[in-house]
């Protein structure tokens, strides 16, 4: 049980993630690529909190799986960073495990939604 997006420990991973991101990239010169990977960085915790103040287990569910696939986007951009030398092997290694522990949590989220909650046994009358 949450009350509100903050207490999301997926959340709170994804916003420590973003903060990562913009740190490693402080000095990159490519803007595009720096540009798109905070973009995508961002998304990620910006749509699990804009899918949770919706008000609707179907819309937060909706929202998770854009988060998933701004992850997924990272991902790629991370290759491709280090394919250029942008980013070093050993952080290459760290962001993709980092971001694939937070895409587990997400559907792990996803799932605990989508299951059936129980409901209380109605008294005989």
């Amino acid at each position: 049980m949450y009350y509100s997006f903050e207490d999301l420990e997926v959340w709170k991973r994804a916003t420590r993630l973003a903060v990562r991101i913009y740190e490693v990239l402080k000095h990159c010169r490519d803007f595009g690529l720096k540009d798109q990977m905070t973009r995508s960085a961002i998304s990620i915790a910006s749509n699990i909190a804009e899918g949770a103040e919706r008000g609707s287990v179907a819309e937060f569910i909706r929202f998770l799986h854009i988060s998933k696939g701004s992850a997924a986007e990272l991902r790629t951009q991370i290759y491709i960073a280090a394919d250029l030398k942008i980013l070093t092997s050993n952080l290459e290694k760290e962001l993709i495990e980092e971001l694939k522990t937070l895409s587990k949590q997400l559907q792990s989220l996803i799932n605990s939604l989508k299951k059936p909650k129980i409901q209380p046994l109605k008294p005989k009358t």
